[in-house]
């Protein structure tokens, strides 16, 4: 059984769902533990009657220490204050021998027990590399690695470093760079000195993200979506995508990302079939349409400025694409 927990409100709800239904898809046993962000998020879900997750409201999950910081950060340093006590969360009220944190814009090509098998026996924490493209590299503000998808253990070393964690975060988790820190994620850039039993992820496909998917190209081989590394031509199995900033403009036009530069194969093979699950998932479950938001005025002149700037005529063959394939039914 893998065990896994995520966090979003209701504005997720759709990405949520999405992420839950690609973890079915490509998971033999999986448990995903929901903490919904809001009071509508918690109504849909729980009425969802999901399977093979657990609902979990914030009345049900925040602790003194959490609700003593919550009105000092903003909703997403919140977000990210909170992701390491969600995991914690889980290990501590249910019968788990470990716990992986997922952002819930992730969306599964293939099963993730590959990525947790390469921690072995003796590795305690798993930790995700961004592999920035060059030009998109952020690491010396953002972080080494991503926390996108975190696995730890219930062992001492485990529950070691996820203790640490939560405390630093409660300490300090915003949105800026100060004295060697970020949000909750430039804590992890010295775990594996800091710490015993930490492991990076070396598979290539855990992490295809906009930021360096300019590294590869894709194709479709028996239903399975294969990467090809440019420099090297050594293929991967494409594990998980984050679809980071892809905007819901409006319920026809789904913008991929603003700033990062992407090829044709990404949008054929990863962006598309996101979409099409985004927009079935609606069909299926009529009430996420109440949770979406859309961009009005100055917001949406300003995207398309930007867009155009950063994307130009790869922005135009997307929506060309996505039309064509994707007849409006909403």
């Amino acid at each position: 059984m893998l065990n896994f927990c995520t966090l979003f409100d209701s504005v997720y709800l759709s990405k949520g769902l999405a992420l839950y239904d690609s973890l079915k898809k490509h998971c033999e046993s999986f448990h995903l533990y929901i903490f919904a962000f809001d009071a509508k998020s918690h109504q849909i879900l729980k009425s969802l009657a999901l399977e093979s997750a657990t609902i979990i409201s914030l009345e049900e999950f925040e602790d003194e220490q959490l609700l003593r910081v919550k009105p000092t950060r903003s909703r997403s340093e919140y977000c990210w204050t909170c992701t390491s006590s969600t995991i914690l969360y889980v290990i501590n009220n249910y019968n788990v021998d470990h716990c992986t944190y997922l952002d819930s814009d992730l969306y599964f090509f293939s099963s993730p027990q590959v990525l947790i098998d390469e921690m072995g026996k003796d590795e305690s924490i798993l930790i995700s590399p961004h592999r920035y493209t060059k030009q998109y590299d952020k690491s010396k503000i953002l972080g080494i690695y991503c926390v996108q998808f975190v696995t730890f253990k219930k062992d001492a070393n485990g529950l070691e470093v996820l203790n640490w964690w939560r405390n630093a975060c409660l300490d300090w988790c915003f949105a800026r760079s100060e004295n060697g820190k970020f949000g909750d994620q430039k804590y992890l850039d010295d775990w594996t000195v800091r710490f015993k039993g930490v492991h990076v992820l070396q598979h290539t496909g855990g992490g295809v993200a906009p930021w360096n998917m300019q590294q590869y190209s894709f194709c479709l081989n028996k239903d399975k979506v294969i990467g090809t590394v440019l420099a090297t031509q050594k293929q991967f199995d494409v594990i998980f995508f984050h679809f980071h900033v892809l905007t819901f403009v409006n319920p026809n036009y789904f913008s991929p990302n603003k700033y990062y530069r992407r090829d044709d194969s990404v949008v054929k093979f990863i962006f598309k079939p996101y979409i099409e699950k985004i927009k079935s998932l609606r069909i299926e479950y009529p009430q996420l349409k109440e949770t979406e938001k859309y961009l009005h005025g100055w917001k949406l002149v300003k995207h398309f400025v930007r867009v155009f700037i950063n994307q130009g005529l790869n922005e135009i063959r997307f929506v060309q694409l996505t039309n064509k394939a994707n007849p409006s039914n909403d």
